[in-house]
């Protein structure tokens, strides 16, 4: 028998990016989210506990399904085991421009003027 899958979901948060283990993910019905459900962290048996896990447990204590905006997903992947859950912060990369959202209008500064406007 086949084993059950279990999802590495990759996503950001208030500027941290979180990276956790689900064993059910599909696309939901509300229009933009992905759910997540059935969260997986590991059952460590070490005496060494991890502050990220353990932070990560109390805020998804009692969480029975999470709705995450398909916007903030920035992976997912199915793997065969679950690995450590981790939070770190988002950190933008200068190389990377990021698409200008729609309505919204550049600004380029003093004196600057818009590219191809009267400005």
């Amino acid at each position: 028998m086949a084993a059950e899958p279990i999802y590495k979901v990759i996503f950001v948060n208030q500027n941290q990016v979180f990276e956790l283990y689900a064993r059910q993910i599909y696309q939901s019905d509300l229009y933009g989210f992905i759910e997540v459900e059935e969260y997986v962290f590991g059952e460590r048996t070490q005496i060494v506990v991890d502050p990220a896990e353990e932070r990560l447990k109390n805020e998804f204590a009692g969480v029975k399904r999470s709705y995450i905006p398909m916007h903030a997903i920035i992976r997912i992947d199915e793997v065969e085991k679950e690995g450590a859950v981790r939070i770190r912060e988002a950190k933008g990369d200068s190389k990377v421009a990021t698409l200008p959202l729609p309505g919204l209008r550049p600004h380029f500064g003093a004196g600057g003027g818009e590219p191809g406007g009267d400005g």
